[in-house]
């Protein structure tokens, strides 16, 4: 098995690497989905949310408001760890068991969004970046999904900066290009991923070509 953790800031594009990793063959923990599975009604989780943030952080379906829980939590660092605290041991908890459940010689690629944020690197045995300027970001946020800049940049200032991102890539998937290229940039990651899967199952730990 070859565990790899793929991130990216809010806008970079890592969704959509993920969904084309998915297409190649990937197994996929995806650490947002988990999240959200979480802290769904009648939940320890959500129970865990209320008891820190109050009752106003509940939609009236009794589910949680995230847009509300989330105009609160990233404008306050102390706000948003209070909140981690509760989610990122139950999103691991899961996360391993889903693992665990893998293939012996699986790519499985976590999608955490947060993972430079917390040091979660060693982890895995490669990290995947997806990277994109600020600015093709910034656009994505606005136009595509629809937030204000000021909420958008709020979102992007609460994540890890890009370089502390870049510093702990095995490999970097630069997503300032067309679909097109992306799907090829993709693919070719995804043999050096089955390439290293193979060398990690057999004999020896070196390939021919090294």
């Amino acid at each position: 098995m070859l565990k790899v953790g793929l991130t990216g800031g809010i806008g970079a594009g890592k969704s959509e690497v993920s969904r084309l990793l998915v297409e190649c063959g990937a197994v996929l923990i995806d650490a947002d989905r988990i999240a959200r599975e979480v802290v769904a009604p009648g939940t320890p989780g959500l129970a865990a949310v209320v008891e820190a943030f109050g009752e106003g952080v509940l939609a009236p379906d009794g589910g949680l408001d995230r847009p509300r829980l989330g105009s609160i939590v990233f404008a306050d660092p102390e706000k948003l760890a209070v909140l981690n605290s509760i989610v990122h041991p139950l999103v691991g908890a899961r996360s391993r068991d889903l693992e665990a459940a893998a293939a012996e010689d699986a790519v499985v690629v976590h999608d955490v969004p947060l993972l430079a944020e917390n040091g979660l690197a060693p982890l895995y045995d490669l990290v995947i970046v997806v990277d994109a300027s600020p600015e093709t970001q910034l656009d994505r946020l606005v136009r595509l999904r629809g937030m204000t800049e000021g909420d958008a940049r709020a979102r992007m200032a609460a994540q890890a900066t890009r370089e502390k991102r870049l510093q702990i890539a095995d490999i970097v998937i630069d997503n300032d290009v067309p679909l097109p290229e992306l799907q090829r940039r993709v693919k070719d990651v995804w043999a050096e991923l089955v390439r290293r899967a193979h060398v990690s199952q057999g004999p020896s730990q070196e390939s021919p070509g090294e």
